[in-house]
């Protein structure tokens, strides 16, 4: 008769130790050894920018305990976001969002870098760049200019209303 060791990995210990990873992308991001989900804002440099489209607003990331506003959860003071640059906050849930301000346009998109799901940085002269592998995306329309990354990030809607940044959808 053979005998297993209680200690070895089993094919279905293994399986369920991937379902979970899968299901839970965001807590293992957190394990990454460059991103950042601290609660304040990060500023970016000042960047060229890139341009405006229009009125509509771009994902955008909030910090805990946002205000509720009539339009929306309160991200981040207007201030707070660098005019030709960018800020990493906390959106809805925890989630990371990347805010991207050319005057008085902001833009926001998911931060998770859709290569590995490590936090981006904050926008520095006209780029957003990941720090696990290098993946950059034009801060202005979140595409992907420079792989491993195969897309770009995610848009986020939010509007300005007052001197606030607000979380409007997804």
């Amino acid at each position: 008769m053979t005998t297993t060791d209680p200690g070895s990995l089993s094919r279905r210990r293994v399986l369920c130790g991937v379902l979970v990873a899968l299901a839970v992308p965001g807590g293992l991001a957190a394990c990454g050894d460059g991103g950042s989900s601290s609660s304040a804002p990060t500023t970016g440099g000042t960047g060229t920018g890139g341009g405006s489209t229009g009125g509509a607003s771009t994902p955008a990331t909030s910090a805990p305990g946002g205000t509720a506003t009539s339009g929306g959860q309160s991200l981040v003071a207007l201030a707070d976001v660098p005019d030709n640059g960018g800020v990493v906050v906390d959106g809805p849930k925890g989630k990371p969002l990347v805010l991207v301000r050319t005057g008085a346009e902001v833009k926001a998109y998911d931060a998770t870098c859709p290569h590995v799901g490590e936090t981006v940085g904050a926008p520095k002269d006209g780029t957003i760049t990941c720090p696990a592998h290098g993946s950059k995306f034009d801060a202005a329309t979140g595409a992907v200019t420079s792989p491993p990354a195969q897309r770009g990030l995610t848009a986020v809607q939010v509007a300005v209303q007052g001197d606030q940044v607000v979380y409007v959808g997804p």
